[in-house]
């Protein structure tokens, strides 16, 4: 049995939404599709950090208050550290590989020729993976406290500023291995190389706080080693320290510098 058609003229008026959404917001709710379709990164940036932190917490030693930690347990200072590996994933892991993976494959040249800019494009890229790393910390935070009863941040105004200040290096640092690599393949082990060293320098393995002074003092230039300090510092009730935040802020201006004049479209 046919079935009748009917075709909407072409005058139709356009939709008030669609008039008041911009190319930039259309590319953001596309990317934001695309992003919430990879359930693979979402577990690795939102839920694993936390999944880690319930393992630690089995060991009954990470349990105990340590003398030398003045008296904090070793699973307080996993809460901010579990933070930054999903930072790291977010960073070295996930957005590189995307990005390159749209240049090898011509869209963003392709972009170009559109009312759409590429920059657009990273923009989407970097608030995505910003989102996901903040709802992952909330998520570390209340999973800490009601499984563990690790106190919330003493000093929150400065909790969140070093949370914001390390978001922006780690994903400056992404967009450094993008302008640096020309493949998916290339970002994806130039990230795993990068993911490893970073892992150390936050403290996945060996708490800073707990390394030698000698060690701690150079992991402490960088950004994640830095990081790992202030949050740290800023969930015992200080103040983090301002060398801390300098050293998070120069490397995400560096980093942002040299990737907005290295990174290439096609």
């Amino acid at each position: 049995m046919p079935t009748e058609t009917t075709t909407a003229p072409a005058t139709a008026p356009t939709p008030p939404v669609a008039r008041r959404r911009g190319p930039a917001a259309a590319v953001l709710i596309a990317e934001t599709r695309l992003f919430l379709r990879e359930p693979g990164n979402l577990f690795w940036i939102f839920a694993f950090p936390s999944v880690l932190l319930v393992i630690l917490g089995f060991i009954p030693a990470f349990k105990e208050a340590q003398d030398d930690l003045g008296g904090r347990r070793v699973i307080d200072l996993y809460v901010p550290i579990s933070i930054l590996l999903a930072m790291i994933t977010a960073a070295v892991q996930a957005m590189p590989p995307v990005l390159t993976g749209y240049r090898e494959r011509g869209i963003l040249r392709r972009m170009s020729a559109t009312p759409v800019r590429p920059s657009a494009l990273l923009g989407a890229q970097i608030l995505l993976h910003g989102a996901a790393c903040l709802g992952s910390a909330l998520l570390v935070t209340a999973v800490g406290r009601i499984a563990y009863g690790v106190a919330l941040p003493e000093q929150l105004p400065g909790y969140l500023l070093a949370l914001l200040l390390t978001v922006a290096a780690a994903l400056t640092l992404g967009s450094m291995i993008c302008s640096l690599t020309r493949t998916a393949k290339a970002a994806t082990a130039f990230g795993t190389g990068a993911y490893l060293v970073m892992m150390f320098s936050a403290g996945v393995w060996l708490p800073v706080q707990t390394m030698p002074d000698a060690l701690r003092r150079i992991v402490e230039i960088t950004p994640f080693g830095a990081a790992s300090q202030a949050l740290e510092q800023a969930a015992s009730g200080s103040w983090p320290g301002w060398i801390h935040l300098a050293v998070l802020a120069l490397w995400t201006v560096v980093l942002g510098t040299a990737a907005s004049r290295l990174f290439r479209w096609q």
